[in-house]
């Protein structure tokens, strides 16, 4: 019996007592469970029980027949071992010839057998045939497992080039936050989620829906026939797990971010911190909160002289968005709360991002912003020398501090 690796101890159990039946016996006990497990059950088992999915569709045949082993016509039960053995048993040359074939180079290399080809089952059994051997892609998925093969997807690991003063920046944005945190003043993390296409277009994932009635959705996603795009902008208090996302319409500009984070202070940072002596906001190294945007520190400047706070901000060092937080304690949440639901209308994107909670007890609070935002800002030299902007003494490119400027 070919059973699989941490295998549940249910299976196991019921595994331990089909070896003790013989060949008639666990070919039925093994397609009751088939046929009980229902959809995907006879591939599943005969993965772990090492049965052809042939023998496990003779044994359903025989219990719609009625047909039990017990009653079955005179005749004897094969002993363990007997039967045609399999080809990779008896010319162990199959394996070494499959292994060659799997490992050699695909593209560019004129000695390839496989030039070209994705190395799916069913070609490289005709390659295999190619060489003398006729098995069925079945052996080969068989074989394949036995030599430590297994169907498996791309994992996001190689990050790239990385920035020299990577770790540092992390250290240093890490102190800053506990250190504002110590002092019960607040910390947001900021971002803007993928665009989104408002109207009947597919949206990934699944829902429960009735049986055989999918929602209808365009089979092409062209802007041209939707309502328009939304661009959530998140900002999320890292102390208090809750959010607010500010749907803008036409542009992301720097006028926008700055303008959900000044949202968010209205709707819950001044009733959370009503004794706050400053803000820490912790966002990417790009787009419209990026290091570089004279548009997003002037409009910060803006947002320090009317809350009358100092404004700092730390940005995670350049190919590093995914450590953001507002990236997996909330857009990660909105994006499993609406997967499957097409985004029919403003309404109804508002409403499904509001929605959204999670077993830690987030709240977010969602609103849409109508305002058209003028892209392409043009910051003047004069205007950036009056901004009052302190640059920190560590990496003040990505860290620095905004202080209102006196009213009047």
């Amino acid at each position: 019996m070919a059973t699989r690796a941490r295998v549940p101890e249910t299976e196991r159990q019921w595994l331990r007592v089909l070896g003790t039946l013989n060949e008639a016996q666990a070919r039925v006990f093994v397609a009751q469970k088939a046929l009980a497990e229902g959809r995907g059950a006879i591939s599943r088992l005969a993965r772990l029980t090492g049965m052809s999915r042939p023998t496990i569709l003779k044994g359903i045949a025989e219990l719609a027949e009625d047909r039990w082993p017990a009653r079955a016509d005179a005749g004897r039960i094969r002993e363990a071992g007997g039967g045609r053995k399999r080809l990779e048993q008896t010319d162990p040359r199959l394996k070494r010839v499959l292994a060659r074939l799997v490992e050699a180079s695909t593209a560019g290399d004129p000695m390839s057998y496989l030039l070209w080809t994705n190395k799916s089952t069913r070609t490289l059994a005709e390659e295999v045939t190619r060489h003398g051997y006729a098995v069925s892609h079945v052996t080969v998925a068989r074989c394949l497992r036995e030599l430590g093969y297994s169907l498996q997807a791309n994992v996001k690991t190689i990050e790239g080039t990385q920035h020299p003063g990577r770790g540092a920046q992390f250290r240093y944005l890490n102190a800053q936050v506990r250190r504002f945190v110590r002092t019960h003043d607040p910390v947001v993390s900021v971002d803007t989620k993928k665009k989104e296409l408002v109207g009947t277009f597919e949206n990934r994932g699944g829902r429960w829906q009735p049986r055989g009635a999918p929602e209808a959705v365009f089979v092409h996603d062209f802007p041209g026939t939707g309502v328009g795009k939304a661009i959530p902008y998140g900002t999320y208090d890292v102390a208090r797990d809750e959010a607010v996302v500010n749907v803008g319409i036409p542009h992301e500009t720097a006028a926008f971010a700055v303008e959900s984070i000044r949202r968010w202070w209205r709707l819950l940072g001044r009733t959370a911190y009503p004794q706050a002596r400053r803000l820490l906001i912790c966002a990417d190294a790009g787009g419209s909160n990026g290091t570089r945007l004279r548009a997003w520190k002037a409009h910060l400047q803006a947002l320090a002289d009317r809350l009358g706070l100092p404004v700092t901000v730390c940005h995670y060092p350049p190919g590093t968005s995914k450590w953001n937080k507002v990236e997996h304690r909330l857009f990660a949440f909105i994006s499993m709360h609406w997967r499957g639901r097409p985004l029919l209308s403003f309404e109804a994107v508002i409403n499904l991002i509001g929605g959204t909670t999670t077993k830690s007890g987030l709240t977010v609070k969602a609103l849409l912003d109508t305002t058209e935002y003028e892209p392409g800002q043009k910051i003047a030299d004069d205007e950036m020398r009056a901004l009052k902007l302190r640059p920190h003494a560590f990496h003040g490119d990505w860290n620095y501090t905004l202080d209102p400027r006196p009213t009047g």
